[in-house]
This record gives C-alpha cells, sequence and structure tokens, in this order.
C-alpha cells in the first residue's frame, strides 16, 4: 500500500546544533552540518518512517494466523488491527507539541526506543489484551517519530532544494514501507508465524537509535506552544469510546445501554475538546480552519478515501484467505497490483490537477474509486482474480490521485502563515481515516457474519454460537465435530463472510461516491477566481508539497 501523503509543512527551522550543542534560530550563525551528518540524519529518520508504513499494513495477511492461535472476539480483532491508527492519529498533535518544548531528538530517540520495545512485546504476546496494549505502544512510538522529523529535516537541510529532496525521500519511504507490508507480512508469517512480523523491527530499531543517537542534532522552538493536557486527554478518551461503540456494535444484533451511553459519552468529549480547543489561545488542533469550505471539504475527503483503501486492504487479504484459502505469502502478492498503482495515482496526480483542476481530478478519481468498489461487490469471487485485477488497480490508482492531491488541497486551502496548523490536520486525517475505516466498515462485516451464518445441522447450541464469533473461531470449532459437519460448517462461514465483504464493498462505494458528489459541489472555485483561479490554487498547492 502507499500513502501518498504530502510532506508535512512546518514553520522556519526553528534551530539547528553545531558540535552538540543547541542553537536557537535567533542565537548567533553557526556553520550547517557536514553533508555526511546530513544525509545520515536522513537515513535514520527515513529508515523510522519506512518502518512506520510496515507496520501500519504487515499485520494484514498475519490476521487469520493471529486468530487461530489467540482466538480474538470480532470486536478485539478489529482492536488489533486498527488500535495502531488510532493512537497515531490521537497522539500525532500532541508530540509534535511536546517535541518542540523538550527537544525534537529527544522526542524522536524516544520514540525509536518505544517502537523497539513495543515491537518485541507484539511479538511474544501470549493474549489478545497484549498484542493489543503493545500495538498501542506502537502507535504512541511511530507518533513520537512523525511528529517530530519533518522538523529534524527543516533543521538538518536548511538550503530549499536539499530540503525538498530529503523532503520526498522521507515521504517516499512510509508510502515504500507500507506497499511491501503485507509481502513482508505474507513471507514471514508463512515461515516463522504471525509474531515474526512484528519481531523483525527490532533489530532495524537498534541500528535506528545507536546511529540517531549520535548524527541527530537536537532543536527546539525558542517559543513553543503551551503543551494542553486537558484538551489531549479529552481527545484521547472521546475517541476511544467512540470507536469503542462502534467496534462492539458489530458484535451485538440489538441495542446494548452500554455501548449506546460509551458511544455517546465519547461523543461528548470529542464536543467538549472541540469546543475548548476554539476558546483556548493555543489550542492542539485550531479548529477555525475548518471554517474555509475548501479545507473541510479536503479534509472529509482525504479521511474518506484512506479509510475506505486501507479497508479494502485489510478485508481483502482476509476475504482472500478466509474464503479463497490463499496462503498468506499469496494473499500479500495478491496486494501488490493496487499498491503499485496506488503509486502510480500519486505520481500522475499532478498532471491530472494541471489538466482539469483539483476539484475535478479529485472528482474523478474518487468517483472511479467508488465504481472499482462497486465493481469489486459485483465480481465477489475469489477464484476470479484476473477478473478482479482490474478494478483492483482502479482502486489503487484512484486512491493515490485522491490522497494526493487531498493533501495538496488542505494545504493549499490554508493561508502560508498557517500551513504547519494545516499540516498537523492534513496527517491526523489520515491515521484517523485508517482508523476509523477498519473500526466502521469491520462491525458492518462482523454483523452482517453473524445474522448471515446459517444453522449448520450436527452443531449444538454452544458450538453455533461460538462459530457465529468469527471466521476464526468456526475454525475452530470445526475441529471438534466429524467430518462432514466441518465441511458444511465451513462452507456455510465462507459464505457468510464472502456476504459480508460484499456488503461493506457496496457500502464504501456508496460513501465514495457521496464524497465525490461533495467534492464536486464544495471544491469549487472562489467567487470571482474561475478556472483560472483554481488552478493557481493547485499550483500554490503543489508547491507546498514540493518546496515545503
Amino acid at each position: 500500500m502507499t500513502e501518498s501523503k504530502a510532506p508535512t509543512a512546518a514553520g522556519p527551522a526553528e534551530g539547528q546544533k553545531s558540535a552538540g550543542r543547541s542553537v536557537n534560530a535567533e542565537g548567533p550563525a553557526r556553520p550547517d552540518l557536514p553533508a555526511r551528518q546530513r544525509w545520515s540524519v536522513l537515513a535514520v529518520v527515513s529508515g523510522s518512517l519506512f518502518l512506520c508504513g510496515i507496520d501500519l499494513t504487515v499485520l494484514h495477511v498475519a490476521v487469520p494466523s493471529l486468530s487461530r492461535d489467540l482466538e480474538p472476539g470480532p470486536a478485539q480483532l478489529l482492536w488489533i488491527v486498527d488500535v495502531y491508527s488510532l493512537t497515531l492519529a490521537a497522539l500525532l498533535v500532541t508530540c509534535g507539541t511536546l517535541g518542540d518544548r523538550v527537544g525534537r531528538r529527544r522526542m524522536v530517540l524516544s520514540g525509536f526506543l518505544t517502537f523497539g520495545v513495543a515491537s518485541a512485546a507484539a511479538a511474544f504476546s501470549t493474549s489478545t489484551a497484549q498484542l493489543i496494549a503493545a500495538r498501542a505502544a506502537l502507535g504512541a512510538g511511530a507518533a513520537m517519530i512523525m511528529a517530530s522529523t519533518v522538523a529534524i529535516i527543516r533543521v538538518v537541510f536548511p538550503d530549499d532544494r536539499e530540503r525538498a529532496i530529503a523532503l520526498g525521500i522521507w515521504t517516499s519511504a512510509h508510502s515504500v514501507g507500507a506497499t511491501i507490508g503485507p509481502l513482508a507480512g505474507g513471507l514471514v508469517t508463512g515461515k516463522w508465524g504471525w509474531g515474526a512480523v512484528f519481531l523483525i523491527n527490532v533489530p532495524v530499531i537498534l541500528v535506528i537509535l545507536a546511529v540517531g543517537a549520535r548524527v541527530i542534532p537536537e532543536s527546539r522552538n525558542p517559543e513553543p506552544r503551551r503543551w494542553d493536557v486537558a484538551g489531549a486527554v479529552l481527545s484521547v478518551t472521546g475517541l476511544a469510546g467512540v470507536v469503542y461503540a462502534l467496534k462492539q456494535a458489530g458484535e451485538h444484533a440489538g441495542p446494548d445501554t452500554v455501548i449506546v451511553v460509551t458511544g455517546l459519552v465519547g461523543a461528548a468529549l470529542i464536543l467538549a475538546f472541540v469546543r475548548r480547543q476554539r476558546r483556548i489561545a493555543e489550542p492542539l488542533l485550531d479548529f477555525t480552519l475548518f471554517r474555509e469550505r475548501r479545507f473541510t471539504t479536503a479534509t472529509l475527503c482525504v479521511i474518506g478515501c484512506f479509510g475506505s483503501y486501507v479497508a479494502l486492504l485489510f478485508f481483502l487479504t482476509q476475504w482472500l484467505q478466509q474464503v479463497g484459502e490463499y496462503s498468506p505469502l499469496r494473499a500479500g502478492l495478491a496486494l501488490m497490483p493496487p499498491a503499485g498503482a496506488n503509486a502510480l495515482g500519486a505520481v500522475t496526480a499532478p498532471w491530472a490537477a494541471n489538466r482539469w483542476g483539483n476539484r475535478w481530478a479529485l472528482t474523478g478519481a474518487l468517483s472511479l474509486f467508488a465504481v472499482a468498489y462497486a465493481a469489486i461487490a459485483a465480481v465477489g469471487d475469489t477464484a476470479h482474480y484476473g477478473v478482479l485485477l482490474v478494478p483492483l488497480l482502479a482502486a489503487g490508482y484512484g486512491a493515490g490521485v485522491v490522497m494526493t492531491l487531498g493533501a495538496d488541497s488542505i494545504m493549499g486551502a490554508a493561508r502560508p502563515e498557517r500551513s504547519g496548523e494545516a499540516a498537523a490536520i492534513q496527517e491526523t486525517s489520515f491515521e484517523l481515516g485508517a482508523g476509523l475505516g477498519v473500526a466502521v466498515l469491520g462491525s458492518v462485516l462482523t454483523a452482517v457474519y453473524r445474522t448471515d451464518l446459517p444453522r449448520v445441522p450436527g452443531l449444538s447450541e454452544d458450538q453455533r454460537a461460538r462459530a457465529r464469533e468469527s471466521f476464526a473461531a468456526t475454525e475452530d470449532v470445526m475441529t471438534h465435530v466429524p467430518s462432514r459437519t466441518a465441511r458444511e460448517l465451513l462452507h456455510s462461514a465462507q459464505h457468510a463472510y464472502d456476504r459480508g465483504f460484499t456488503v461493506v464493498s457496496v457500502i464504501a462505494a456508496a460513501g465514495l461516491a457521496a464524497t465525490a458528489l461533495m467534492a464536486a459541489t464544495l471544491l469549487r472555485p472562489r467567487r470571482g477566481t474561475g478556472q483560472i483561479g483554481e488552478h493557481r490554487a493547485t499550483e500554490r498547492a503543489g508547491s507546498v508539497m514540493t518546496k515545503e
């Protein structure tokens, strides 16, 4: 999978270090770091972002194997998969603020250490709760890394041209990692088991930590923003409450008081967070940016598109393995064509924007993604991957265009002096979309699977209840019943999961079509600018991506 995000734009380089000392931008001029050290710093931060990208997708093909060993419930399985993205989204801005205060070098090295320890903990987890906690710690480590690396690059590369190259390499590292994640997961899962998908991080992190401690200079913002502790707590707990309610809803056929109350409390906390951010002088997230129609629309496009794309990759790997009986490696290979198309979409997005403008290029790409999702639902046969390949390529390409132009539109809609705040929202929207996409559509798939699994003759009530929990639970029940019953149960479970995947694809297609309509309606140029003005906005947004 390619995560085609524009690099986060930060403010001017606040400080740089020479001879082991921190120097603020307002202090006396110091010679630049040697070229060898500059590119060594880039190698370290790009390597860490490469691992963050891998961890976003590496678990997808390992889920069936993991489910057989740990036997998580449907909601627990969704937590295992997307608690990483949700934690990353919740902590990204907070870690950026803290890094400005305590030092970016200290923050990023702490992130390396956290990421390595959490990877080892995840690899050797013996229970679902341990793995969820380890995945959350991985997300926290990734947030510490990602929140500081752009500012570090800006300090280390004061030359505009070198910095543009460095940011391009940095962004590509995350995309490449996310792209090869499913393939790497398939390779190591088939040979060493699901724990190996996390264990491969440890030796790389050890090298990155050792080198990073030597070459990364310290820098701070001489006038850091105040860290809003209350706001951070409100945002994290509110998001956790809402997502918990969404995940649990898929496990219950009817309304549940605890779930409803948890969801309402979470929503109230998020509302309190928004109101607080609009009131205080130095907010974590400046929500006044959302008064700009184009900014809000572009953000929603990114959240909807990236959430749908990550969900497609996740559920596609489960569908291919559980219904199509693909091996983990074969499932990983099956994801490479759409990942390659996604990268191609990211590369050709500027051409599309120059040809038709951001508005219509985004609308067309979203429409293409929606049609591709609908075609996947219509084909719905794992035995005909060749037929599925066409809509999968279209989905990857459309998503690549949307994620690149959506990020550019977010940056282009904000005034230049607020590019740092816009970039924080841009990064958060990607991670939040990834987490919410799997959470919402995963709950739908679980609910459809539970309701569509028919009664199988020869099963006791306890066995039937157990089989309705998840596909992995069905496989466990199959080991305790006669072979004929087991075959019929497998067939029924595959049909129910296939039905759930189809319903999820239809819902995602409808959501993307609605998002395309929203983009066409709300991304229109400001009155008086016309098409030329829209192209100029596109060029301004593109300059943020290439120059910042």
